[in-house]
């Protein structure tokens, strides 16, 4: 599995969400996997996205909501999602 973003026309999703529940949710995109750069650093603990909005939401430490989720904050700045494989490695071919 390669860490570099895949080609400019291979663009994950501008919304994207790991939340089941949620309507932004995409199991194609997240099967392949998706790696969030935000303010020029890695994320891997980024719950949902919106690049063209300029946020993303992720988890207060261990904190959980009265539903039993995690408790989330939106941080706001430049998102930059990649996929972590290629469309062809997806399709197992």
């Amino acid at each position: 599995m390669t860490t570099e973003p895949a080609a400019p026309t291979d663009a994950p999703p501008d919304r994207l969400s790991v939340d089941p529940a949620s309507r932004h949710y995409s199991e194609a995109a997240l099967t392949r996997g998706v790696g969030v750069r935000f303010r020029g650093a890695e994320r891997s603990d980024v719950e949902e996205y919106c690049v063209s909005e300029g946020w993303i939401r992720a988890p207060v430490g261990k904190t959980r909501d009265r539903k039993g989720n995690l408790l989330l904050i939106k941080l706001t700045g430049p998102v930059e999602p990649y996929f972590l494989t290629s469309a062809s490695a997806a399709d197992g071919n």
